[in-house]
C-alpha cells in the first residue's frame, strides 16, 4: 500500500490514525541513529533512506536514476513495515538481529527477507532497530552492495 506523498512529513500526516505514532517514533530513531551520508527521501511511495548519487553515483542497479537504497519505513494496511537492505544482504548482520530481537519485545518475529513486519505498533524494539541501523556504515552498505550484485551476475 503506497501513500502518494511529496516528502516524510507529507507521508505522516497521511498515515492511518492507529500507525502514525509508530512511523513518528520509527523515524526519529532512524533519524537519531543513521550514519554520516545516508539521506532520508522518499522511496517507493515509503520514506526511504539511500545512498545519494554524490556518494555513489551508480545509484540502484534496478534504476540506476534511483540513490541506493538502505532502510525504509511504511504502514501497511495491516502492519508497519521496517525494510533494511542490510540485514538481506549480510547473514552475520540477520543472525544477530534475529538473535537480539527477544530480548527487546515479547512479539513473535514476523519478518520477509529484508522486511520485519510489526502488526502491534506497541510492540516494536525501537532501540533494538537503532542499533542496527548504527551498525552499517555508508561504506560498509555499499561494499557489501556492490560484492553481492557481483556475485548475482556471475549466476
Amino acid at each position: 500500500m503506497q501513500i502518494a506523498a511529496k516528502n516524510p512529513d507529507d507521508y505522516i500526516k497521511k498515515v492511518a490514525e492507529d500507525k502514525r505514532e509508530a512511523i513518528i517514533k520509527l523515524r526519529a530513531e532512524i533519524l537519531k541513529n543513521l550514519p554520516k551520508g545516508f539521506e532520508e527521501t522518499m522511496s517507493y511511495g515509503m520514506i526511504g533512506y539511500v545512498v545519494p548519487h554524490s556518494i555513489f553515483p551508480k545509484g540502484y542497479h534496478c534504476d540506476p536514476k534511483l540513490p541506493l537504497p538502505f532502510v525504509s519505513i511504511a504502514a501497511q494496511k495491516n502492519f508497519v513495515a521496517f525494510y533494511h537492505m542490510g540485514i538481506y544482504a549480510n547473514p552475520k548482520l540477520l543472525n544477530w538481529f534475529v538473535e537480539e530481537y527477544p530480548k527487546h519485545t515479547d512479539a513473535k518475529l514476523d519478518m520477509g527477507k529484508g522486511c520485519v513486519r510489526f502488526k502491534n505498533p506497541e510492540k516494536i524494539p525501537y532501540k533494538l532497530l537503532g542499533q542496527l541501523i548504527k551498525k552499517v556504515s555508508v561504506k560498509q552498505w555499499t561494499t557489501a552492495y556492490e560484492e553481492n550484485i557481483a556475485n548475482y551476475k556471475k549466476k
